[in-house]
């Protein structure tokens, strides 16, 4: 008898499959991964805002390379289901409302704020291209008023018309910017994250 396919996910692969293995919540963590490995942007005992958090992998990572004498902050407006590490808080709620949420934590500086944030997507190129663009200034906004300087800053854009006018306004806040495409990413997507280093 021929088992259903009814459960399977479509779009499952070899990262699918290695991050069940792992038990990391989702497959983006080796996006995160190949960011640190490259970058080194996490440290031991670094603190951590991570913008667009659920499901919760790069939380998961994230708290791995900080270890306990670090703290990670991750917000989202889906709800992270998974049990969070005890140096970890996720706020659910906009983007847009974090400041008053942040004060209450008691916890209003980072050393790094991470953003994989990803409009809902509509199908249509020009209108997705544009609602990446306005997350991304949001994320860079929020790392203007919350990342130390010297801090790091990498934020996940949809190539398009905007592209280099956010990359360009990174690069005026950092020493350095860069654009990378991890080799985890969907061959299919039109993903890149823009990483700033050193911010001035």
């Amino acid at each position: 008898m021929k088992r259903s396919s009814r459960n399977k996910n479509p779009w499952a692969d070899h990262y699918t499959r290695q991050a069940k293995k792992d038990n990391f919540a989702a497959r983006s963590v080796y996006k995160l991964q190949e960011i640190q490995k490259k970058h080194r942007i996490l440290h031991r005992g670094a603190y951590i805002l991570d913008l667009g958090c659920a499901p919760g992998s790069w939380l998961q990572f994230a708290a791995r390379e900080v270890g306990p004498e670090g703290r990670l902050v991750g917000v989202d407006l889906t709800p992270v289901a998974m049990g969070l590490p005890e140096n970890a808080a996720v706020i659910v709620g906009d983007v847009a409302d974090l400041e008053g949420r942040l004060v209450a934590l008691g916890q209003t500086r980072f050393d790094v704020v991470l953003s994989d944030m990803a409009p809902a997507t509509t199908g249509n190129r020009h209108v997705d291209e544009a609602r990446s663009v306005r997350l991304c200034e949001a994320a860079l906004t929020i790392a203007d008023k919350t990342l130390i300087p010297g801090g790091s800053f990498v934020c996940k854009i949809f190539q398009g018309n905007g592209f280099k006018a956010f990359a360009d306004a990174v690069k005026a806040r950092f020493d350095r910017q860069t654009a990378f495409r991890p080799q985890s990413t969907r061959k299919a997507s039109r993903e890149v994250f823009v990483i700033g280093l050193n911010k001035k």
